[in-house]
């Protein structure tokens, strides 16, 4: 993924209104993250635990979405394998995330759910640069190329049903 700016980042978001994006925390870091090494930008909102932040490019823009945990989480308590990066955690380290679909179906509340890393570092895991507490990454005989363009496209796949 290319660095990208607060501006961009604000104007990217697809299933909430420009005011919502506007107020929405930024990461203060972004000269520091590890952009080469990212295939989305993931964050927790620090004054709202129950959301969660993702910013993807594809097709030469940025595509970012509001993630929300439900009230009460639900822990991936027997499915601790994360349907992105396919990275298993133990305890809370997967979560289940509902985005709200765009457009009409989303105005009328209708969302689209994932189990995730709790923290969003997919990227990091799939690459090696982020190890799980205790879970781990499965012995596979794909290349970490082929693993990246994998969570790549099962991302692109959740955000494919964002449309509504």
């Amino acid at each position: 993924m290319r660095a990208a700016r607060e501006p961009d980042i604000r104007a990217s978001f697809v299933n909430c209104s420009r005011g919502e994006a506007k107020r929405l925390g930024v990461p203060r870091d972004l000269d520091e993250r590890p952009w080469g090494d990212l295939d989305f930008l993931g964050w927790r909102d620090p004054g709202a635990p129950d959301r969660r932040y993702l910013v993807a490019e594809r097709d030469d823009r940025l595509v970012g979405i509001v993630l929300r945990i439900p009230s009460q989480p639900r822990v991936a308590r027997n499915h601790t394998m994360c349907s992105v990066c396919l990275t298993t955690h133990p305890g809370d380290g997967v979560t289940l995330m509902a985005a709200r679909r765009t457009g009409k179906a989303g105005r009328e509340g209708n969302t689209v759910g994932a189990y995730m890393c709790t923290d969003l570092a997919c990227s990091l895991y799939v690459r090696g640069k982020k190890i799980p507490a205790s879970g781990g990454r499965l012995q596979e005989s794909l290349s970490v190329e082929e693993q990246i363009a994998r969570t790549r496209a099962n991302l692109f796949a959740f955000l494919d049903k964002l449309d509504g």
